[in-house]
């Protein structure tokens, strides 16, 4: 089998941390691209899933709806968690 020299850059923190991980799995790093390689060769495209991180719904209406209590003067604050608990279990 013919092989060929793929040269990138990578930040060096992301690269050594990669290298310790496949050393434990027993690989290098030319074998860990050439296995997500191939993967992606076998799935036709990205051998995981690849996506923005949304908030589901019940998510982004606590996020508005704190958004609204931190604009009224009148909602209650709390100055640690312990009290809040404390008023939740009243």
């Amino acid at each position: 089998m013919a092989t060929t020299k793929i040269n990138f850059q990578v930040d060096t923190e992301v690269k050594n941390q990669s290298e310790a991980i496949f050393s434990q799995l027993g690989l290098n790093l030319s074998t860990a691209l050439n296995i997500f390689l191939r993967q992606a060769i076998r799935v036709g495209g990205f051998p995981f899933e690849v996506r923005l991180e949304q908030p589901n719904s019940d998510t982004v209406e606590a996020i508005k709806e704190s958004e609204i209590l931190l604009q009224d003067p009148a909602a209650k604050r709390y100055a640690d968690v312990e009290n809040a608990l404390k008023d939740l279990n009243k």
